[in-house]
């Protein structure tokens, strides 16, 4: 699934291709995918309205719209694609708006899991979100103390979008071992000295994989290159770059964990909290 980089990078690409134009009519072909408002409203709502910026907020897309915003949240397997000139639908497109100046705004989503709403506050769907974290908000402070306050594994917690917004599977194990800390480490076990490490690797790593356009590991996501740049991400048995120690991989509430034993610990956590 996209993550924050990735994500980031789709908005940049839609902005210059996007901003200005003018929503003419939609073709909303799966209608499972739109989460709100009506199909026959989320229609009659769009027609004429003018995309007047493109936005990000976690991994949602935002569309800022003359009226109301078109957020789109890709989900595992969603894209965005802009077409110039007459488009014929594809097998997985779910959404097809037709915009001035002959562009068409595809939505595709081979699983069927991506999602689209038409709201007038974004604030409607974003308010159980935690803070950003290449935000001003996001400080060492704050996630120290937000730590010591919660008995979780770090892995699930910093997964969590409630708490941390953003974050997937691929950079919090790269962070992780940037900081080393396990991933099981309870969080109310971490110092700030620690804390202070794992708030400057989250925003080193995630900063690094947007100017590497994201990280293209399968065909869901093409065109980042952050993939040759992995720590420990998809690197089960090679050597660590740090110290030459094979990497692991477990799994940590239901996803896929890569780590390295010797640079993040041993933990064998009692009774741990997911």
């Amino acid at each position: 699934m996209p993550e924050l980089p990735e994500v980031e990078t789709i908005v940049r690409t839609l902005r210059p291709a996007l901003v200005g134009k003018t929503i003419l009519s939609t073709d909303l072909r799966w209608p499972r995918t739109l989460a709100a408002p009506s199909p026959a409203v989320f229609k009659k709502r769009l027609k004429g309205q003018q995309i007047e910026s493109i936005s990000r907020r976690a991994k949602f897309l935002d569309l800022q719209l003359s009226n109301s915003h078109l957020l789109i949240h890709l989900r595992m397997s969603g894209d965005v694609l802009v077409v110039l000139g007459g488009y014929q639908p594809a097998k997985h497109d779910r959404l097809i708006a037709q915009l001035s100046e002959d562009t068409s705004l595809i939505f595709s989503d081979p699983r069927k899991f991506g999602r689209v709403w038409l709201v007038d506050d974004p604030a409607e769907i974003f308010h159980d979100l935690g803070p950003e974290p290449l935000s001003e908000a996001f400080t060492a402070d704050w996630l120290y103390s937000s730590l010591r306050i919660r008995r979780r594994q770090l892995k699930p917690l910093l997964l969590d979008q409630t708490f941390l917004a953003g974050l997937g599977n691929i950079y919090t194990d790269e962070a992780l071992h940037l900081a080393k800390l396990h991933p099981l480490l309870l969080s109310d076990l971490v110092t700030k000295k620690q804390a202070k490490g794992l708030w400057q690797a989250i925003r080193k790593v995630l900063e690094e994989g947007i100017r590497r356009n994201g990280a293209s590991i399968d065909w869901i996501y093409r065109g980042g290159d952050f993939q040759n740049h992995f720590r420990v991400y998809g690197r089960t048995g090679e050597p660590c770059s740090v110290c030459g120690t094979p990497i692991v991989r477990t799994t940590v509430g239901q996803r896929g964990t890569h780590f390295c034993p010797k640079c993040q610990g041993c933990v064998k956590p009692k009774n741990p909290v997911q």
